[in-house]
């Protein structure tokens, strides 16, 4: 990853930590700052050494082997070998909504998991560019970088609603003047300020793993087309589980959630048709 993008995952994740402790200035004066302070503290290291293992059991996934998984363990390995990375750990998720998944805190802690959907709709071409895709996520280190903005971006949101439902207080030092209408902002911008920066963190981040794993797969049209038959699957065929953990979609190859929502203003995912013409532009 250049330095540049090193400069705006650390400006960005800053930033995610800032609303936080402002989220805890606004609820409870100092004392509320320096709470969310050292939440943020634990939550980044929490994130960092056991978010692979929390993903994965979210979404009871099941470690496999060449015998388990033949082709798409061989895939993997193939894949690894070519970019001169570690072998990471490969597992497969039983739902029949299409998608794939990349975790870990470093590319020699890493894993790719993939549904039982997208093993069945994909070719072995297909199948190439998608698990090309995650392990250039891998290679970049994407995947820590999003499940720390992710953590704290949920924390915002469930520290504002927090304050909506109980309201929020300052210190008396401080007089209470404007500390219910600072409370009632922060309830209804911080939520909103945390989504726009992990939807800033993620969707660069998609464009550049669609691109490095089409090098590394050799062929970007083997992606492109996978990810045709994914935004139409996965739109078929609901993620119900995925549904229930909102927080980690931006994991996915594709948008794992549903619904003309909210939420889909703020999608971590780029623009299937953008990133497909993309793709289509490297073929020459």
């Amino acid at each position: 990853m250049s330095t540049l993008n090193h400069m705006r995952t650390f400006v960005l994740i800053a930033a995610l930590t800032g609303l936080f402790v402002l989220a805890g200035h606004a609820m409870g004066g100092k004392n509320g700052a320096m709470l969310a302070l050292v939440m943020a503290v634990v939550m980044n290291f929490g994130a960092y050494w056991f978010s692979d293992r929390m993903v994965l059991s979210a979404y009871n996934a099941v470690e496999v082997g060449e015998r388990e998984a033949p082709e798409l363990y061989n895939i993997v390995a193939e894949l690894a070998r070519r970019g001169n990375m570690p072998m990471p750990r490969v597992y497969i998720i039983q739902d029949d909504s299409p998608n794939a998944f990349a975790t870990g805190r470093n590319p020699e802690n890493a894993a790719v998991a993939a549904t039982t959907g997208i093993l069945r709709i994909l070719n072995r071409q297909e199948l190439t560019g998608v698990m090309a895709h995650e392990l250039a996520h891998v290679k970049h280190r994407d995947i820590l970088t999003g499940t720390i903005a992710a953590t704290i971006a949920g924390a915002v949101t469930s520290l504002a609603q927090f304050g909506a439902l109980f309201g929020s207080s300052r210190d008396e030092e401080e007089g209470g003047g404007g500390g219910g209408l600072v409370g009632i902002l922060m309830m209804i911008l911080a939520p909103i300020a945390a989504m726009l920066i992990q939807m800033a963190i993620s969707r660069g981040r998609e464009y550049e793993a669609d691109a490095e794993g089409a090098r590394l797969a050799g062929n970007p049209l083997w992606l492109s087309s996978a990810l045709r038959k994914l935004e139409m699957g996965s739109q078929q065929i609901p993620f119900y589980n995925a549904e229930a953990h909102p927080a980690s979609s931006h994991l996915f190859i594709v948008n794992p959630l549903s619904g003309a929502t909210l939420a889909s203003l703020f999608s971590t995912h780029p623009p299937m048709h953008e990133r497909i013409q993309r793709l289509e532009t490297m073929r020459s």
